[in-house]
């Protein structure tokens, strides 16, 4: 017998996918995700100092993960649409790399303005073929981050898990740097979003290779996914790289300090509007793919 529970969770969340690719993020209203930042500068302008910075910063972490989950598990399942709505990235995500290739062929200085809204590196800098670099990097990395590893803990662990995870996210957003002011008071933060990104990362990089018929790229993504500084955004970075045949990564630098970060790819060649076009198809692919997987396992678990 098929549960109205089932039916109406499942459809919620579809709705909740179907106003971010509405909408994306909308500039006018209040975002969950800024009152998560504002709980965390909170927190680190008090803690981040004098001793015992990585235990002050370790359990600040995890108690703001366990609220936000708590406030999860109190949402009423109407709430879901919300939820999903302002917790997923995929539309304002390709609106803000769309933008980065648009501004820099009218001019260097806009495009270096443009990417330096989604990217954490100095862009001050950057040639053409670097702010475009970045702009695709980034959109690789955020397919992970902002869409498939919420929608994956949304199947795992229903609100709850989506919205913790996006404080996980934005944590190891802020506070998640090697630098000498982060380096201790954030390192459990940047623990903890290393291990909700392992699975979501890869599987990320997988739905890549599937949506766009490269399954022979499974060998390249491995090796070269494993390269990266960090555990898991190499993966879905390697995908990309090894469908349009380019290369990432490369020192840049990021709050005044250089990182050597390796290359990702062996193929250095000007990217072009046509290469973002195609990774923004297979993006929108990819995370379908994954909203459908999604909406099976959500209607499974609740059907059960």
């Amino acid at each position: 017998m098929v549960s109205l529970t089932a039916i109406f969770r499942t459809v919620a969340f579809v709705v909740g996918w179907m106003l971010d690719i509405a909408f994306g993020d909308p500039p006018r209203l209040p975002h969950p995700i800024v009152w998560f930042g504002k709980a965390i500068a909170f927190c680190e302008h008090r803690l981040n100092k004098g001793a015992n910075c990585k235990a002050k910063g370790a359990i600040s972490s995890v108690v703001l993960i366990v609220i936000t989950y708590v406030v999860g598990v109190v949402l009423p399942w109407w709430c879901i649409p919300i939820v999903v709505f302002f917790c997923l990235a995929g539309t304002t995500l390709i609106r803000e790399v769309r933008a980065v290739f648009m501004a820099v062929d009218r001019s260097l200085d806009e495009g270096r303005r443009q990417v330096a809204r989604i990217v954490g590196r100095d862009t001050s800098q950057l040639s053409a073929q670097e702010v475009r670099t970045a702009a695709l990097e980034t959109l690789a990395e955020n397919l992970s981050d902002g869409v498939i590893a919420p929608l994956f803990w949304f199947a795992l662990l229903g609100m709850p898990g989506m919205l913790a995870y996006k404080m996980i996210n934005t944590l190891d957003s802020m506070i998640g740097y090697r630098t000498e002011r982060y380096r201790d008071y954030g390192c459990w933060a940047a623990h903890i979003d290393d291990i909700a990104n392992y699975i979501p990362a890869r599987l990320t990089a997988l739905l890549m290779i599937l949506v766009a018929g490269r399954l022979d790229l499974f060998a390249f993504v491995v090796d070269n996914g494993r390269r990266h500084a960090s555990p898991n955004s190499g993966y879905p970075e390697a995908a990309l790289a090894g469908i349009l045949g380019c290369r990432f990564g490369g020192p840049h630098y990021y709050f005044g300090e250089l990182f050597d970060k390796p290359y990702i790819g062996e193929t250095e060649r000007p990217l072009t509007t046509a290469d973002m076009q195609r990774a923004v198809t297979l993006n929108r692919r990819a995370e379908l793919l994954m909203v459908v997987l999604t909406a099976i396992t959500t209607f499974i678990i609740y059907n059960t």
